[in-house]
């Protein structure tokens, strides 16, 4: 994606549909400009991601609509280190007629660095 905005400061993201047609995955190279002092990804910057990875499956599963997030919870389960490929995908849980609750994964390989869970309004719904 080529995003504006603060995505733009943060990214680029890469995605790509699932081979089920059903979903995508979202993507990003760790860099240096990511990282704390403590040498590992900010978690400022996994919950951006995280944020991302829900809300673009939520503006699809809304059919494009706009949409704002309402609440995000994160638990960080592992560090990310300098180099490593960052990847995120997410599923809808329910949708009303104006809120759509969702939960998804971000992780580097088989493990597990965030669970994310969160609730999306979409707009003028």
């Amino acid at each position: 994606m080529q995003p504006d905005g603060y995505p733009a400061l943060i990214g680029p993201f890469w995605y790509r549909r699932d081979p089920d047609g059903k979903g995508f995955r979202y993507a990003f190279p760790a860099e240096a400009r990511h990282l704390n002092m403590g040498g590992v990804v900010h978690g400022g910057m996994l919950m951006s991601f995280a944020d991302d990875v829900l809300g673009m499956t939520v503006w699809e599963a809304a059919g494009r609509k706009p949409c704002t997030t309402v609440q995000l919870s994160t638990q960080f389960v592992s560090p990310v280190k300098p180099g490593e490929f960052v990847e995120g995908r997410a599923e809808v849980l329910r949708t009303t007629r104006s809120i759509v609750f969702v939960r998804g994964l971000v992780t580097v390989g088989e493990r597990t660095i965030v669970h994310a869970d969160g609730i999306w309004k979409i707009l003028g719904a």
